[in-house]
């Protein structure tokens, strides 16, 4: 056709030009000739017949799947028809081509389409661009030849085993990606091309080779990065999975009759892929010991590396494969060229530390050890060592692996360890013995918080008489020749230890002890290391270099200050210098300590030690007045020798601080790039070798401190600057690498990196530091920290949780309770809830750790927040989130989202609210919180709100009280006790609140320097006060007036329950402090009382009965704490008085007989608590009033009788100086106090005229008026008020004291009272039991009143007069004395004596007196003396002689001794 396009692309030419096709080239002669069917066939088998005798079966089979074979157009030609052809048109030409020749060779098809596949194969692997991979192009025509080869597969024409054979006659051209192609296209799987080849070694060989190839590209920046690694992933899964069958050795597969059976082809596979597994191991190892990390084959060698591991090759292999495969491996590394002796491994075994391993095999090691877990990986270690003769660096160094990376192998070294010493002792198996100590030694060169040191597992295993060495002398001959057979080969740290902790040795044994000391002191002068200069400090068990002794001896005085500041003490270790090791002691640790300074204004740590050496005599006169005097002239010199001084501590001070923020900055750097998360566990281990030379010390100095608790000061948390700036650092670091790796991955994903900073900071001496700097930024500085620094802290705080097994308790100071804190305890106890930013920084804090420690350890939720952190910081939480989000309050259905809102927190402006909320509308979390130990029980919401202080709260009164109404009534009340809540039962609810209420006033006393502390006063419990008051009334309004019926007598309210459970706990005698503790707690029970309706005193009579209100807990109350918290001597105080009578008028009131109420109560309180009247005696003058104004009101009559019979004491004492008083109305003792009472009112001028009608009383009133006047002088000593009022005290008592003289009326009986004492007895209700223990004091102080008067002639006098003085010397001996005395004015003590110059009189008017007595007074002294004879010899030996004496003995005479 002239127009035809394609005839003008023809004309054209050129390489573009289109050829016609046959349609074009015939159409012309279709339409000239007239069709023909049975010519067209003809035509067609002509042409295929062409086709077939000139065709190249190599083209034919790169063009058959190729764009350009479409130009062929072979369909047109030769129809097959069905549905391949005319979806592939050339696959049945190719068939049919390959049909042809191989019948006109001779040959079968299948054959000779595998030697042409292979040849065509080897002709697209020529002029490879790497050894192993193919480059986009020939990866194209391979993938037309896989094509062509699986569709004559599937037409039985294509022999697999000759091309196989056929392809490794080219190996050394053939490439990897080739072969893997054709295995992963089932054109022949890589089994059969293994299988095929005719050399196993060459084979071996080049598999080996092509894996190198392969690793170097693990890791790089190329464009076939996945299909490397899932290259080499399949591979190693088929090598594994070929090679190790179940069994941890490859040639024991072999030897198995199964293999045995197998043909010669098949059983060669295991060999050769245990053979390339082998050499690849054995090249890496190789590749590492030659320490190059530049170079390819470290790089290759990183990449085989990952192949180690269970992800690799998880759901591939059969899990007893990949054991076999890892176990073989972990055999080869160990026994990987043996060539060190015991003795090499002894002197090097320091350099094979975790720190010094190089990193690619503490990953490899690591990756080896999660899939078999470190039970299993030890068992293996111990049967390779028990077997094979082994490489010590690589037995070494996992060791070390084993106790860094994993926590549970800690154990399991020591059981292993424990298990070869009692197997060396039991069967004298020197091997045994060899590997115990090098495996310890190895352990404890990872620090104290991973292995126990040297010193203590010595010291342990042999320093007791049940070591291993005390079965028998053989033993210890044992023992002693392998300790003398190391000496050669020993460092002197090890002999040091072994001379200094020395083995327990029988005494007769002795001599092998001393023979192996020494040799080894022979061996330590020969390396020129002294035994005498080992430093105070200095850790035996290190393995750095010795110092010199002048560092050494400054390191020794910067811990011994530490320790001082920490204990107040002389730490131990100083004090044993200064006795057993002196010439260290004085020669290097004082010139140290008494270095020349400027002496700072006020007194630091280092002045305080110094004077307390000084003091206990451990510093000699002569140098520390040389140091005083060079202190005193250094300030001349100092001007010169600053400049100079700072610059040279400065730079000493910068280059390690300087190496480890270059460590801390490499570290960082790893955290953005998770391809190198293998590499961080080294880098970890560099930060710490850098941390201990910016320190100054190793991180397992003095074990003794090590493990003492922390003590710390929360009030005032202090550190020196080196120690803040090297903390400052590390926490900075953490924060910033939490925030860089939490940029690429959530913390789940993220490495063991937290975990391995966390424990380089616990395994140095900086933990104490560490734990003052958070006390610093949590508790004085939270609210000041960016969203950064909330996140690192908080998760910080979860990694210290994680390891507080290993981590000593803390002892925060004053605020800390009886025992000490665990770690997460303490870091809860540094936050607080006092104020609006607290409470805020407080919410960010505990939202931050609890998702924070939920997101990392997903897993087991549950387990970690018990781990991890504190309850009462879980507590914390629930509590600032009800209080601040009204929301959270009402009930939700809860978000079940899979994951924690951690990216709330971490987005650069944190969404602190949304995030709380988040968290706690968490359905896992709410799960979490039904857990008892997460309870926010009543009691702990209680505690939490009574720290709020209302002035600087975040809700303001009114949301203050609808949050209390809301969490009593709706949340708490109703709640069960079984989560926390009270059951519906409203005087529960009021029996904890008072109870945490008195808890929370003793902890103000304790912490506040407010000694007068009030209820309701700065600390925000004012509205929780008023909570408990309307829950009072609502109880008592719920309980009705009248007692249930049947009941015979009201119960008792829960207050005085509460009371009574708390005095009952401090009842038992104890300290000074319990008795102190016992006084705050009566304070604050009778400020409860008076803040609580005065109802509560007396209690509700029964409905219509007219009896008594039971005041029996009251009167309990009263006469078993109240009164020895007196002020006054014998009465309560005006506020407690009123409010009782204040209870009984209103249950008068209520009552149907209120006059005969009244009576009943008042004549109980004659017998029961005398207290309550002598307090209305002296307050009357307020009281009457109060009292007749409300009985006038109410009634219309007058007082009660017993109201009356007060009034008119009280009458009577007023008129008792005139001479129309009326007689002293009964009971005698009530008459008694009012006129003591009135007497003490008038001035001292006047007590002699106001006493001048005391003859005409009654005996029982005088007896009962000296004891109260001996209970005011008494109070007069304690208060130390006023002289006046001294001196007014003395002479009351000296005017009663008198009349009983002249009288001649006995009034001993006042100082040997008893409760059995029918008619003086109640008495002793009115005396405080300190006045009660102190009256041998007055009775003495009163010796001039009554040394001439006719009492002494009486006979009971010289045994109360002795029993008053023994008395009086035993409370000197107790310190009760200075109770008195120690803060009287100039002017009283002027008056009064000393206690003992009063001792001194007593013991004087004693030796006069007891020759004046008659023989009868001396019938009961033996009784007296019992037991107490030894305070005064010479007084006790004075009565004896004169109890034994006859009736001529004159003390005067001498003694007929013959």
């Amino acid at each position: 056709m002239p127009g035809s396009p394609a005839r003008g692309a023809a004309v054209g030419g050129g390489p573009r030009v289109l050829r016609k096709t046959w349609t074009e080239l015939l159409a012309g002669r279709v339409k000239k000739q007239k069709y023909d069917p049975e010519r067209e066939q003809k035509l067609k088998d002509s042409a295929l017949k062409l086709l077939r005798y000139h065709q190249n079966m190599h083209d034919l089979l790169l063009e058959a799947e190729v764009p350009q074979c479409k130009k062929l157009r072979l369909s047109e030609l030769i129809d097959c028809g069905g549905a391949e052809a005319s979806s592939d048109p050339s696959t049945p030409f190719i068939r049919s081509a390959f049909r042809d020749q191989a019948s006109r060779l001779g040959v079968p098809v299948g054959v000779l389409s595998a030697r042409v596949f292979a040849h065509s194969v080897q002709q697209v692997c020529v002029e490879p661009s790497h050894p192993v991979l193919l480059s986009p192009e020939q990866s194209e025509r391979l993938s037309s030849l896989l094509v062509s080869a699986q569709r004559l597969l599937a037409h039985n024409m294509f022999s697999r085993l000759t091309f196989c054979q056929e392809l490794w006659k080219a190996q050394n051209s053939l490439l990897l990606e080739a072969v893997w192609r054709l295995h992963t296209h089932h054109v022949v799987s890589l089994q059969e091309l293994l299988q095929s080849h005719p050399d196993t070694e060459a084979m071996t060989t080049w598999l080996f080779r092509n894996l190198r190839f392969l690793c170097e590209l693990i890791g790089a920046s190329c464009p076939s990065s996945d299909t490397v690694e899932a290259m080499l992933s399949g591979l190693v899964q088929l090598l594994i999975s070929w090679g190790f069958q179940g069994s941890s050795d490859p040639r024991r597969l072999l030897e198995s009759e199964k293999i045995e059976k197998m043909p010669q082809e098949v059983r060669k596979l295991p060999r050769v892929a245990a053979d390339v597994l082998q050499r690849m191991l054995a090249f890496s190892l190789d590749t590492l010991d030659a320490d190059s990390q530049t170079t390819l084959d470290h790089q290759a060698v990183s990449g085989w590396i990952t192949v180690y591991s269970g992800r690799t090759c998880c759901g591939m292999i059969a899990a007893d494969s990949l054991k076999s495969f890892l176990s073989h491996a972990l055999t080869q590394i160990l026994t990987h060229k043996p060539v060190l002796k015991v003795s090499d491994a002894i002197q090097m075994q320091k350099e094979w530390s975790f720190a010094k391993t190089p990193h690619l095999l503490i990953d490899l090691y690591c990756r080896v050890f999660v899939t078999l877990g470190p039970e299993e990986s030890i068992g293996h270690l111990q049967e390779v060592l028990e077997l094979q003769e082994v490489n010590w660096q690589h037995v070494l160094s996992c060791v070390s692996t084993l106790v860094v990376c994993f926590s549970e192998a800690q154990q399991l070294i020591k059981d292993w360890v424990a298990s070869l010493m009692a197997r060396a002792f039991e069967s004298y198996h020197l091997d045994s013995m060899v590997t115990a100590f090098l495996i310890v030694r190895q352990a404890t060169l990872e620090g104290p918080y991973v292995f126990p040191s040297y010193a203590d597992w010595f010291k342990e295993s042999f320093g007791s008489s049940h070591g291993y060495h005390s079965c028998s002398k053989k033993t210890l001959v044992f023992l002693f020749k392998f300790l003398s057979d190391l000496v050669p080969w020993e460092a002197p740290r090890h002999m040091q230890v072994h001379i200094f902790h020395p083995p327990l040795v029988p005494s007769k044994y002795h001599s092998l002890l001393t023979d192996y000391i020494s040799l080894a002191k022979t061996r330590l002068a020969d390396l020129k290391v002294s035994l005498e200069n080992v430093g105070l400090y200095e850790d035996l068990s290190s393995t750095g270099d010795i110092a010199e002794r002048e560092s050494q001896a400054v390191q020794d005085v910067k811990k011994a200050i530490m320790v001082f500041e920490q204990t107040g003490k002389i730490p131990m270790p100083v004090l044993e210098a200064s006795i057993f090791r002196r010439p260290y002691y004085l020669s290097h640790f004082l010139p140290a300590l008494l270095a020349p300074r400027v002496l700072p204004e006020v007194p630091d740590s280092r002045v305080a030690f110094i004077e307390t050496l000084k003091r206990a005599d451990k510093i000699p006169p002569s140098s520390y007045s040389a140091y005083r005097q060079a202190c005193a002239t250094a300030g001349d010199k100092q001007p010169d020798n600053t400049t100079s001084g700072q610059r040279t501590e400065t730079n000493c001070a910068e280059r390690p601080l300087g190496l480890l923020t270059a460590a801390l900055e490499e570290l960082r750097a790893l955290m953005t790039d998770p391809t190198q998360y293998s590499v961080i566990s080294a880098q970890v281990a560099v930060v710490s070798e850098r941390l201990n030379a910016a320190l100054g010390h190793r991180n397992d100095d003095d074990v003794s401190l090590r493990r003492s608790k922390i003590q710390l000061s929360v009030l005032l948390p202090t550190l020196q600057s080196q120690d803040q700036g090297v903390v400052d650092l590390l926490l900075t670091a953490f924060c910033q690498n939490l925030m860089a790796a939490c940029s690429f991955v959530p913390p789940e994903r993220q490495s063991s990196w937290a975990v391995l900073f966390v424990r380089t900071l616990c395994g140095h001496m900086l933990l104490p530091a560490v734990l003052t700097r958070l006390c610093q930024l949590l508790r004085h500085q939270g609210p000041n920290l960016s969203a950064p620094h909330v996140l690192g802290l908080a998760a910080l705080a979860v990694h210290l949780g994680e390891c507080r097994s290993t981590l000593p308790e803390v002892d925060p100071g004053v605020l800390a309770p009886p025992s000490s804190l665990c770690v997460p305890d303490f870091l809860n106890s540094l936050l607080t809830c006092h104020t609006r930013d607290s409470l805020l920084f407080c919410m960010k804090f505990c939202t931050a750790a609890i998702s924070y420690c939920l997101c990392k350890f997903s897993a087991q939720p549950s387990a970690s927040l018990h781990n991890c952190l504190s309850p009462g910081l879980i507590q914390k939480f629930q509590f600032i989130v009800l209080r601040l989000f009204p929301e959270a309050r009402a009930p939700c259905s809860p978000e079940h989202t899979a994951r924690i809102p951690w990216k709330l927190l971490y987005l650069p402006s944190a969404d602190w609210p949304r995030a709380a909320l988040s968290l706690w509308r968490w359905s896992s979390f709410q799960e979490l919180l039904k857990e008892e130990e997460f309870h926010l029980t009543y009691r702990d919401w209680i505690q939490l709100e009574l720290e709020i202080q209302p002035e600087a709260d975040a809700l303001s009164g009114t949301e203050r009280h609808d949050f209390h109404q809301w969490a009593i009534y709706e949340r708490y009340l109703p709640a069960p006790s079984a989560m926390g809540g009270c059951g519906g039962d409203l005087e529960a609810a009021c029996t904890v609140l008072v109870s945490e209420l008195m808890d929370f006033h003793q902890r103000s006393y304790n912490h506040s320097e407010d000694s007068d502390l009030v209820l309701g006063g700065r600390t925000g419990n004012e509205d929780l006060l008023s909570r408990l008051q309307e829950m009072a009334m609502d109880l008592e309004l719920d309980q009705g007036s009248a007692v249930p019926r049947g009941c015979s007598t009201p119960e008792s309210h829960f207050l005085f329950r509460v009371f009574r459970g708390r005095l009952q706990a401090l009842a038992r005698p104890g300290s000074m402090a319990t008795s102190l503790r016992r006084q705050q707690e009566l304070l604050i029970c009778k400020r409860l009382l008076l803040r609580l309706p005065p109802s509560v005193l007396v209690g509700s009579p029964q409905a219509g009965q007219p009896v008594s209100p039971n005041c029996e807990e009251f009167f309990n109350l009263v006469t078993s704490g109240l009164r020895n918290i007196c002020c006054h001597g014998s009465v309560l105080t005006y506020d407690l008085t009123i409010h009782f009578f204040r209870g009984l008028l209103n249950v008068c009131l209520r009552s149907q007989d209120p006059a005969l109420v009244a009576n009943r109560t008042l004549a109980e309180c004659q017998t029961k608590c005398p207290m309550i009247l002598t307090s209305a005696l002296l307050w009357w003058s307020s009281l009457e009033p109060v009292l007749c104004s409300q009985w006038k009101k109410c009634y219309q009559s007058t007082l009660p009788q017993e109201l009356q019979r007060l009034q008119e004491a009280r009458k009577f004492a007023s008129n008792f100086a005139s001479d129309s008083a009326a007689p002293a109305p009964s009971p005698a003792w009530i008459s008694a106090a009012a006129l003591y009472f009135a007497t003490r009112e008038a001035g001292r001028e006047n007590v002699t005229t106001h006493l001048k009608r005391l003859d005409c009383e009654r005996e029982e009133l005088l007896i009962t008026l000296l004891f109260f006047s001996l209970m005011g002088l008494l109070s007069s000593y304690l208060t130390q008020r006023d002289t006046a009022e001294y001196q007014k005290a003395v002479d009351i008592c000296a005017e009663v004291l008198a009349c009983l003289e002249r009288r001649k009326v006995s009034w001993l009986m006042l100082f040997q009272l008893a409760e059995t004492d029918a008619k003086l007895g109640h008495l002793l209700l009115l005396a405080p039991d300190q006045h009660t223990r102190l009256l041998p004091l007055a009775f003495y102080s009163l010796l001039s009143c009554f040394s001439d008067g006719t009492t002494v002639r009486e006979a009971a006098f010289l045994h109360v007069a002795v029993d008053m003085y023994l008395k009086l010397v035993q409370l000197f001996v107790d310190g009760e004395t200075r109770i008195v005395l120690p803060q009287a004015s100039r002017s009283i003590s002027e008056l009064q004596d000393s206690p003992v110059q009063l001792i001194t009189k007593a013991r004087s008017f004693l030796l006069q007196l007891i020759p004046q007595c008659p023989r009868q007074c001396f019938s009961n002294m033996t009784e007296l003396l019992a037991g107490r004879g030894d305070c005064d010899p010479e007084v006790s030996n004075a009565l004896q002689q004169r109890q034994q004496a006859g009736p001529s003995f004159d003390l005067s005479q001498e003694p007929h001794l013959f």
